[in-house]
């Protein structure tokens, strides 16, 4: 899994990037209904296949002082095939492990099974399915099964990208109303779950591929999103700025990639529009968050940074949410308890703050040291 649309290396001296009009408080006119602290802090890790590394990786979770822990429910490896004939072997063992360990779980909910495409003679990774209300029945289900169990519900992810998007335009009205039947059947049945909207891609490409990220915000508020998400869904890698670099500088300056969306705080553009669109109550949830090490694919090298950097920047990103993204800001998820199965020629291995083995890197023992607040 890539973390989000990660641009390609910028030209030496790539155009200016036109800076929005936004608001300039982040407030909103209403107070904010807080479901998460704020803010809250979380980590994605990988539980699915082998037990003990899930026992091990949830323990390492607890031990760094974090509270919440994201996880992938492929909707194929529950209900693959057939509808209706659902395994729930998996889910019922992690969200047992999940409860042990004393953390509360994101359910990222996407992966649709093969009897769902409308051409099945291709494969997708990640495409909605023909009939929207079969993934409705699916998050019902869950939901239902896991009432009181699993605390949030991510739905889907980056959708702004085409390649998470079955290969199709990104489409903020689709996406919207694939958002709308899940959230109905979540609330349906976990009136209390928290439901977030996909985290969106940080990208200023604009064509058939992606889409930017505030542009696709937006067309989800044309399309009435704002009844069918608790809390937003925010992607917010650091790139090469340091996190507390105003965006408009990291799209005056090259050498942090000369747009917005290569600042950590462009998430502040992301909480300017739900402002602009009267949804300024609601929090954001951070669904990934990082910075790499990665000196080895060109597509990452030229935002590497050293360790030492890496493990540094984690901690201010979580010290500046409290001390300015207050009270808005609530789930801030760090990337990765690295996947079992990773090596250094996979891209996720060099974002990764524990390797595969379970060895902390220095980023994992800084934010276990970090104060919580």
């Amino acid at each position: 899994m890539l973390l989000a649309a990660c641009d390609p290396a910028p030209p030496p001296t790539p155009a200016p990037a036109p800076t929005p009009t936004l608001p300039t408080a982040l407030m909103g006119d209403e107070p904010v209904e807080p479901l998460f602290a704020s803010p809250d802090y979380g980590v994605q890790a990988f539980l699915w296949w082998k037990p003990d590394i899930a026992m091990r990786d949830l323990n390492l979770t607890a031990k760094m002082g974090f509270g919440w822990v994201k996880q992938e429910i492929p909707w194929r490896e529950i209900e693959g095939i057939e509808k209706g004939k659902r395994d729930w072997y998996r889910p019922d063992l992690i969200v047992g492990l999940a409860e042990d360990a004393g953390l509360n779980l994101v359910a990222r909910l996407d992966r649709q099974p093969f009897w769902t495409q409308a051409d099945q003679s291709v494969y997708h990774d990640n495409i909605p399915p023909e009939n929207l209300q079969d993934f409705g029945d699916f998050c019902g289900a869950l939901a239902e099964r896991y009432r009181g169990r699993i605390a949030a519900y991510q739905i889907w992810n980056e959708p702004n990208l085409s390649r998470e998007w079955g290969g199709q335009q990104p489409d903020p009205a689709a996406y919207t109303a694939l958002l709308q039947v899940c959230y109905e059947a979540i609330k349906a049945a976990d009136p209390d779950a928290i439901v977030i909207s996909a985290g969106l891609a940080p990208t200023g490409t604009d064509d058939a591929t992606a889409m930017p990220d505030t542009r696709f915000l937006q067309g989800m508020y044309d399309a009435g999103a704002a009844a069918y998400f608790d809390v937003l869904g925010a992607n917010a890698p650091g790139y090469k700025a340091p996190p507390e670099l105003d965006p408009a500088e990291a799209a005056a300056n090259p050498e942090y990639g000369g747009g917005r969306w290569f600042a950590f705080r462009h998430v502040e553009d992301l909480r300017a529009i739900m402002v602009a669109n009267g949804d300024g109550r609601k929090q954001v949830a951070i669904l990934e968050m990082g910075w790499t090490l990665d000196e080895v694919n060109p597509d990452y090298a030229w935002f590497a940074v050293d360790e030492q950097t890496q493990a540094e920047y984690l901690v201010r990103a979580y010290e500046y949410a409290a001390e300015h993204w207050q009270p808005w800001i609530g789930l801030m998820t760090t990337i990765y308890i690295a996947e079992f199965h990773w090596t250094s020629a996979d891209e996720q291995w060099w974002w990764a703050i524990v390797l595969p083995d379970g060895t902390p890197r220095p980023a994992y023992n800084a934010l276990r040291e970090m104060e919580k607040r």
